[in-house]
């Protein structure tokens, strides 16, 4: 009986995190897809500054302002964006949408699953958390940045010469336009987590570093499947621009996590020094 009601207030706990996430992320979604930004400048003196204000718009909303953005920066010229189906339109504003409300949710989200967590975890893994929190959001925000402002582009105009070549005419689904640069870029969030993923479970004992060394072989496996499950192009290309960056995150990771062994093995060894009246 004792059991029954931990897990009955477990499931309580969750259904309360779940909620509180629920109230501010359908807010947030609503809001990108029921409102557009307005721009207008501001001048005091000599400078001018630039604001915005919503203004409800559930056509021209804010994911859409975010995806003519997209198709103008990472889209090579010359390349047209065609709506090959009746909801194509629809499907890529909600796609978008929700990419942004977990984006700008993901501090809540972590708030709220932390709470959750850390009753029960030791110690040390609650200082692990602390530790590896920042580097974990920072290494993700530089890879999602690089793989939409780098990589993206430069793969897109790659691909395109092929097409090109051919003598094709040069157009994309809107649809596959918008999946390929939601998922190439964070596709490279993720890949750029493969450090601090490694370097904790070696830090909270459930790894050791000679197996990352070890097991390099299967890195590289793994970096192979992992860009093309992640892409939706069947070129290969963009597998492999995916899988040499992540091999290399994954001999960064495993060289910190010796690093750390290294430093925790030389700490035990440390003789101790003899007190003054010893």
């Amino acid at each position: 009986m004792r059991d029954l009601d931990r897990i009955l207030s477990v499931l309580g706990e969750v259904r309360h995190r779940a909620v509180r996430i629920a109230l501010v992320l359908v807010p947030l979604f609503g809001f990108l897809i029921a409102f557009r930004l307005v721009r207008f400048e501001v001048a005091i003196g000599p400078f001018s500054f630039v604001f915005a204000y919503p203004f409800p718009s559930p056509f021209d909303n804010v994911s859409a302002q975010v995806f003519r953005a997209m198709a103008a920066y990472a889209l090579p010229s010359g390349v047209s964006l065609l709506n090959l189906g009746v909801g194509d339109s629809v499907f890529v504003q909600m796609e978008i949408a929700l990419l942004l409300t977990l984006i700008f949710g993901m501090p809540w989200i972590v708030h709220e699953v932390g709470a959750f967590l850390v009753p029960a975890l030791r110690r040390n893994e609650r200082g692990l958390i602390r530790q590896i929190g920042l580097p974990a959001t920072g290494l993700f925000a530089v890879g999602a940045l690089l793989g939409f402002f780098v990589l993206t582009p430069f793969t897109l105009r790659l691909l395109f010469l092929y097409v090109a070549s051919l003598g094709l005419a040069p157009a994309m689904g809107v649809q596959s336009f918008a999946t390929f640069v939601l998922l190439y870029s964070l596709g490279f969030g993720v890949v750029f987590e493969l450090p601090v993923f490694l370097y904790a479970l070696t830090r909270l004992g459930l790894v050791r570093a000679a197996t990352w060394r070890k097991q390099w072989r299967v890195a590289v496996i793994a970096s192979l499947v992992f860009g093309m499950v992640i892409t939706p192009d069947n070129s290969g290309i963009t597998m492999l621009l995916i899988a040499g960056p992540m091999f290399g995150l994954y001999a960064g990771g495993a060289y910190f996590a010796s690093r750390y062994e290294r430093l925790r093995d030389a700490g035990r060894e440390r003789p101790i020094a003899p007190t003054a009246g010893g």
